[in-house]
């Protein structure tokens, strides 16, 4: 695990004196949170009865199953520790090798994410500890600071391009949103654009003479182009709303009622 932050290192220690523990105990609790993406952990502490396991909202779990005052001490620990993770950083995120990854794709140093899996040829996986995410696709890693997001869930999405979704705290969160910290989404392609060839100059002597156009003379493709290109982006719209209303973020009244708007303007 990378070292604390200023912010770690104050809530360890004002953890290990409030809990009567030593700080390498409250640091082998904050890394199993961290590493349970702040809603499981397992843990082997022998200030803390040896192995356990801690569960947010559910089973707390302790070498001695019947020492009801310890596993009170780890539920409230653990409790602490994740609520913490939401209003800063607890461990420095490390640094970005770009020489190489580690002996699997993603970068070595960041250890061992809380998830990993593959979606239709994409892989990733998930750091929470170092608020981190990491994506492959066809050989090309690359990686993306969380912020505060507690991710869990991942989602492939198709409209007019495609994308993925991934569920925190917050809701849905796009990949578009995540800071790109190495690489390039792999749906979007290089952000540098090809250069272009410079306006070729006219010589306005050989230039033919200007001649006003009616504006009602434009080509109708012309409007059923931009025509084509609204429909196309209403549906995009509606389909993200799909998504929200499916996930839970948008009840079934506000789903009705903004597709109901985005319908009209069809």
């Amino acid at each position: 695990m990378n070292p604390l932050t200023e912010y770690g290192q104050r809530l360890v220690n004002d953890l290990a004196l409030r809990y009567s523990l030593m700080p390498e105990s409250v640091i082998t609790m904050a890394e199993a949170v961290c590493n349970g993406n702040g809603t499981m952990a397992q843990f082997y502490c022998p200030e803390l009865g040896g192995g356990g396991q801690w569960m947010q909202g559910g089973m707390t779990m302790v070498g001695d199953m019947f020492n009801n005052q310890l596993q009170s001490t780890v539920s409230n620990l653990c409790g602490e520790l994740s609520n913490a993770m939401q209003q800063g950083m607890i461990f420095q995120p490390p640094a970005i090798n770009r020489s190489g990854t580690g002996p699997n794709w993603w970068p070595g140093e960041w250890g061992s994410p809380a998830s990993s899996g593959a979606q239709n040829g994409i892989r990733y996986a998930i750091f929470p500890h170092c608020r981190r995410l990491a994506l492959e696709m066809n050989g090309e890693v690359s990686t993306y600071d969380t912020g505060d997001h507690m991710i869990s869930g991942v989602s492939q999405q198709q409209g007019n391009g495609m994308s993925l979704t991934f569920s925190s705290q917050y809701g849905n969160v796009w990949l578009e949103n995540l800071p790109i910290l190495s690489g390039f989404n792999p749906f979007m392609g290089p952000s540098s654009a090809p250069a272009t060839s410079p306006e070729p100059i006219v010589n306005a002597a050989s230039a033919a003479p200007f001649e006003n156009v009616p504006a009602n003379s434009m080509p109708a493709a012309t409007n059923d182009a931009v025509s084509a290109t609204n429909t196309a982006e209403v549906l995009d719209a509606i389909e993200k709303l799909a998504s929200l209303h499916a996930a839970g973020v948008l009840t079934d009244q506000e789903f009705s009622s903004k597709k109901a708007e985005l319908l009209q303007r069809l």
